[in-house]
């Protein structure tokens, strides 16, 4: 898909699960789509998954045919899968970390990837906190995965480091405006008055993205 400078742009992978939190990557995926990124969602396989609020989505692709030459960023939303894997994966088992392997894989080939929520934990297993500023819901639920990154834990609504977007789960808002800030989407006065007029309900931030063409 092009803008409107002409230029292709690769699309944003968004990785889909079941017990995905429907509410997490929605402003990044609908103000992406609104510039002009094809959204592409990536399942453990091509078989339907169903997230935490009933929906069911029919995969683009199977994990395994991803490549991040491919891609202009992945998104790892939470899901009540991310937290049962804790105790999965202390038994050798986790049906999500081939997520967190692939957002290394992006990662080591210089494609950003954002994570919130329970994706958070499933980075911080793979090891991809420790050498990071990040943040989450709490810093005791990265704790939790043993992980070895503590010190680098932000008390902040959303945090980008070294390519890779991290937030809680309550702040779906600033996650979009890192990745909006991270991809260059719109300028920061733009990205700023997106964050105001969605975030804070501040009428004057109306005029700021009109006048840019956002809305």
């Amino acid at each position: 898909m092009s803008d409107s400078t002409g230029t292709t742009r690769k699309p944003v992978y968004l990785a889909v699960y079941d017990t995905l939190a429907d509410w997490e990557p929605g402003h990044a995926t609908a103000q992406l789509a609104r510039a002009g990124y094809r959204i592409r969602t990536v399942g453990p396989t091509r078989e339907p998954v169903t997230t935490v609020g009933g929906l069911r989505i029919q995969p683009d692709l199977a994990l395994a045919d991803v490549r991040p030459s491919d891609a202009a960023l992945l998104i790892l939303p939470g899901a009540d899968l991310w937290t049962e894997t804790s105790a999965a994966a202390a038994a050798g088992g986790d049906d999500l970390a081939p997520f967190a392997r692939t957002a290394r894989a992006f990662l080591d080939a210089g494609v950003p990837v954002a994570a919130i929520c329970g994706a958070t934990a499933g980075v911080a297993r793979e090891g991809l906190l420790d050498d990071r500023d990040h943040t989450s819901a709490v810093s005791f639920y990265l704790a939790a995965t043993g992980y070895g990154g503590g010190e680098r834990y932000v008390e902040a609504d959303a945090v980008t480091d070294g390519g890779l977007v991290t937030a809680g789960p309550t702040e779906p808002v600033a996650f979009a405006r890192e990745i909006l800030r991270l991809l260059k989407v719109y300028d920061d006065e733009v990205v700023d008055a997106w964050y105001r007029l969605f975030h804070d309900s501040d009428a004057e931030a109306y005029a700021v993205l009109e006048k840019a063409g956002v809305l």
